[in-house]
């Protein structure tokens, strides 16, 4: 028995599996040492199958070997695109956790992190675990997939890169990263201004007090209370995050 595919299905899988494949590589909590290559490849498969009749509609069936090879890079830099600025919403997370750092004293303790492949210190991988430990427990990965999904439809495999779009979603990205690790990590930072600010009164008003061999274990006491206090508020700020890198990531798409 012969079982015909038509061509269009078959271009259909494979662009959008591309792309799908692209973006698990960059976007969290799938980005990483934590899921396997194997498991990203079938993962990318299942990801676009669903979504192949709609994306047959708009993808042309008549590619010469050179124009696919050109679109297949071209999805790959759609999807890695669309994964880094959904990164950028995650990593505010951890952006917060190392301004903590900075100002808690706990910046000289940076080591090399394998789980995100890059430098942090206590509290920003504290926070980057906490961060993808909680899109998985909260159900935030399910939105950022749906998300995901959604970019097919506003930005078809076949339709043309643009340049200016891209470069709207990286800029707005790296924007709200900052603004959002700021709301998160700024009372504590606040707190810990204040704190400086009472001891160097207390350098002033009496000279005689070791007020910096005082105030460093201080800091770090009331850098891990206030740390800890906040842990509360972790959950529906991760659930805000992801909720609004998908919102931004389809608004810069135009949906």
């Amino acid at each position: 028995m012969t079982v015909a595919v038509p061509q269009s299905l078959l271009l259909a899988l494979l662009l959008a599996s591309v792309r799908a494949a692209a973006w698990l590589t960059v976007c969290p909590p799938f980005a990483g040492r934590r899921l396997p290559c194997a498991a990203k490849a079938l993962l990318s498969v299942a990801i676009a199958l669903p979504l192949v009749p709609e994306v047959a509609t708009r993808v042309p069936v008549a590619y010469s070997t050179p124009g696919l090879m050109a679109e297949i890079v071209v999805q790959v830099l759609v999807g890695a695109g669309l994964g880094f600025c959904t990164q950028l919403f995650v990593a505010a997370v951890q952006s917060a956790g190392s301004l903590i750092d900075l100002s808690g004293g706990f910046s000289i303790a940076f080591a090399f992190d394998p789980l995100s492949s890059s430098v942090n210190s206590v509290f920003g991988r504290f926070y980057n675990l906490t961060a993808i430990t909680l899109l998985f427990s909260t159900g935030s990965y399910q939105i950022i997939l749906a998300g995901f999904a959604r970019s097919y439809r506003a930005l078809p495999p076949g339709d043309g890169l643009s340049m200016e779009r891209m470069q709207r979603l990286v800029t707005g990205g790296i924007t709200e990263m900052f603004l959002s690790a700021m709301q998160i990590a700024g009372p504590l930072l606040v707190v810990l201004f204040l704190a400086d600010l009472v001891l160097g009164l207390l350098s002033r008003v009496s000279p005689s007090l070791n007020v910096f061999g005082l105030g460093f274990p201080a800091k770090i006491l009331l850098t891990l209370l206030l740390a800890g206090s906040a842990l509360a508020l972790l959950p529906d700020a991760v659930v805000g995050l992801a909720e609004r890198a998908v919102t931004a990531v389809l608004g810069l798409l135009g949906t």
